[in-house]
């Protein structure tokens, strides 16, 4: 790759937030080709994996850094946004690559380092003698230690923007963008259009319950069917009982409300409940009173 060729090229330091999306994409891609890998061993005995996972993770990421690091000097999330190490221990102010030394160590230091990390509890857990148990220790302590220390090396990079992790601050390696960015160019029209349509999208949750939509929907069927518009056979069914004006089936316990058409009662009596001001869907009448309706039917028009 040209850019990695030269001394020519000129420094362009990064981006705290740059460094920090490069680290997430390597623990994201990581964690893919874990999944990806172990999806082929669904098919076997269950915990396969569960004695030598150490190991397939330390071999997965050998094989993930000889293709990174060591072939184009950035890991994968690096090389997506645009960024490469430097050898930061050169004089120079042009790009240097790393040496095979710092690529080594790279790996020591990260895949062995969580190698032994994860190893070292099976390693000694079932040892008891003392010696063991002082390695445990001093094992534990170290892991400690460098933690702290990884922690002290982000608050330094928080404040000064460089060497965003412990290996790369004791390496003397730098995260330099490859080649000079443009500015950024942010544009706010999709941004606009999200909130008027979020904000109309509230406006609608907050006025929709306001609304009577069911006296609404009577309001405007009264309006497509008017009253003088009714038939002789809609006026036999009311007549003789045959339908519920709101439901359209045959009415049960029916009752009337002051007009000559019949409603089932809980109908009626769930419609009044809801809205007070309740009128009738075929003539529009209101509610003057809710009365039973008696009523002889011979069982002949029950099947008719």
């Amino acid at each position: 790759m040209a850019s990695c060729l030269g001394n020519e090229k000129s420094v362009n330091p990064v981006l705290r937030i740059s460094q920090l999306d490069a680290l997430e994409l390597n623990k994201a891609l990581e964690q893919l080709v874990w999944s990806q890998f172990t999806s082929c061993f669904h098919g076997f005995k269950p915990g396969v994996l569960a004695h030598f996972e150490p190991e397939v993770k330390a071999f997965l990421s050998l094989i993930l850094w000889k293709f990174t690091i060591y072939s184009k000097n950035a890991t994968v999330g690096q090389a997506i946004l645009n960024i490469q190490y430097k050898n930061n221990l050169s004089q120079s102010e042009k790009y240097q690559p790393l040496s095979k030394h710092q690529k080594l160590w790279y790996l020591i230091f990260t895949v062995g380092g969580r190698w032994l990390e994860e190893r070292c509890y099976d390693l000694f857990s079932n040892r008891q003698q003392q010696s063991f148990c002082k390695i445990k220790s001093y094992i534990g302590f170290g892991s400690g230690l460098l933690k702290l220390c990884g922690l002290v090396n982000f608050l330094i990079f928080l404040r000064k923007g460089t060497f965003a992790t412990l290996t790369e601050r004791i390496l003397g390696i730098r995260s330099v963008f490859c080649k000079p960015q443009n500015v950024r160019q942010i544009g706010f029209e999709y941004m606009n259009r999200e909130l008027l349509w979020h904000g109309f999208a509230e406006f609608l949750i907050y006025l929709l319950p306001l609304i009577n939509v069911q006296k609404l929907k009577l309001k405007i069927s009264s309006w497509c069917l008017p009253i003088a518009g009714l038939s002789n056979s809609e006026n036999s069914l009311a007549v003789h009982c045959r339908e519920c004006s709101l439901c359209g089936e045959w009415p049960t316990m029916p009752h009337t409300i002051g007009c000559p058409h019949v409603f089932c009662y809980y109908c009626i009596k769930s419609n009044f409940l809801f809205d007070m001001y309740f009128t009738c869907p075929k003539c529009g009448s209101e509610v003057q009173s809710l009365q039973p309706l008696e009523y002889k039917i011979e069982m002949t028009e029950l099947h008719g």
